[in-house]
């Protein structure tokens, strides 16, 4: 199935006419200009092919007996028949690149599916940054493969993780942080994040992550690790001795290396807080350094999250 690209941005473009955003000034400066999506399957264009519609687009089948399914616009999220398999999708990946892991999920897009991503506009910062992102998405990569992500409170690292698996058909989310409780702030945080998850993921929360790591085979996101050493610290009576949480550090780190899944796991970086007053935030602080270290030496992948961009750490 071939698929010509005529344009690939939303209705007005990308740029945007009289639009004074970063994304679309930084393409105007460049002297970059992306048209409305328009596309032809083997030399046909596709108003000029048999069209089904379906919730959220429509399927188009090619002359050479190639079936594909379009997005109709900007935030459309096409909802194909049961038992449906496409040779190729076009859809809009900048505001629901979830969705291609829903399909996914339901077998309507398999290994050989041609993934397109098409209604591209400034909901994106750049063109590289669709680049990076379609890297993860429509080539997701088998496991064992090792990913963390570090960055400050509130840095963006959480979004980045979700990002990277966002087109996974099935992912575990490992929650290690405690119940919300009595404590609002924490309520909200945590619901927060659920909202943002694809409603399809599975949910654990715990602390055995060696246990989840060594059983696990498909996508796990783990959030996070400072939160897990907290309880591994509480679990050991670490506090005032830090050595007894060691062994349990050991652990994670051997899961880690012997994981047959694919893992994205979120930590703090410490080196961008303040030194903490007391003896015990010390001796966190160390702690959490070096099970940084550890994890990273043991990962094919790790990046630094600031202000919601990403630095690739060699």
């Amino acid at each position: 199935m071939d698929i010509e690209l005529r344009g690939a941005a939303a209705a007005q473009g990308w740029p945007a006419p009289a639009c004074r955003c970063a994304s679309c000034n930084r393409l105007r400066a460049a002297g970059v200009r992306y048209e409305p999506f328009d596309a032809a399957i083997d030399g046909v264009a596709l108003d000029g092919l048999p069209r089904t519609d379906v919730p959220g687009g429509y399927e188009v089948r090619g002359p050479g007996g190639g079936f594909a399914l379009v997005a109709s616009g900007p935030g459309a999220e096409p909802e194909p028949p049961p038992g449906t398999e496409y040779e190729a999708v076009l859809l809009d990946l900048a505001g629901s690149p979830e969705h291609l892991g829903r399909l996914r999920s339901a077998g309507a897009v398999t290994d050989g599916t041609q993934v397109v991503a098409v209604h591209v506009d400034h909901r994106l910062p750049s063109p590289s940054e669709l680049e990076r992102r379609l890297a993860f998405w429509t080539r997701p990569r088998p496991g064992p493969f090792r990913t963390l992500l570090l960055g400050g409170g509130r840095s963006g690292k959480s979004a980045e993780a979700e990002l990277r698996l966002a087109a996974y058909p099935d992912v575990l989310y490992v929650a290690t942080g405690p119940a919300p409780g009595d404590d609002p702030e924490w309520a909200e945080r945590v619901a927060a994040h659920r909202l943002r998850r694809p409603a399809w993921w599975r949910t654990a929360e715990t602390t055995d992550l060696p246990g989840v790591l060594g059983s696990a085979t498909g996508a796990v996101l783990v959030d996070g690790v400072g939160t897990w050493l907290a309880a591994a610290m509480d679990e050991t009576g670490a506090w005032d001795d830090p050595s007894r949480v060691l062994p349990r550090l050991d652990d994670l780190v051997s899961a880690w290396r012997g994981t047959a899944a694919r893992v994205v796991a979120v930590s703090d970086e410490v080196g961008l807080s303040l030194v903490p007053a007391t003896p015990s935030g010390r001796a966190f602080r160390d702690l959490l350094g070096l099970a940084n270290q550890r994890l990273a030496a043991e990962s094919e992948e790790a990046a630094l999250v600031v202000a919601g961009r990403v630095a690739e750490l060699g």
